[in-house]
């Protein structure tokens, strides 16, 4: 288990959009990544929007924050639609 701090180990995956996202690409630079069971749940919405509700301070950072869940693309899409998450949530359908 990773912690705060920690170098996460790279990975490739794709966002609500089908994009393509690198970890290594962000080498150098500070990212935050959280991480959450389901789309569509009540504990998991409240973390989304609270980080939804201070993501100025990321923006303001130029650090770029992605959520990551095992979600698919069309659960990602509504989840960001239904919560108007600023911010792209990446899959990890093996939860690897």
């Amino acid at each position: 288990m990773l912690e705060k701090g920690d170098q996460a180990p790279d990975f490739i995956t794709t966002t609500e959009n089908g994009e393509e996202i690198k970890l290594s690409s962000f080498k150098g630079k500070k990212i935050f990544l959280f991480f959450y069971p389901k789309d569509n749940t009540s504990g998991c919405q409240a973390e989304a929007c609270s980080i939804r509700d201070n993501y100025d301070v990321f923006e303001k950072s130029d650090i770029p924050v992605f959520g990551v869940s095992g979600g698919s693309e069309k659960s990602h899409k509504s989840f960001i639609d239904k919560n108007n998450l600023p911010f792209p949530l990446l899959m990890d359908e093996k939860f690897e």
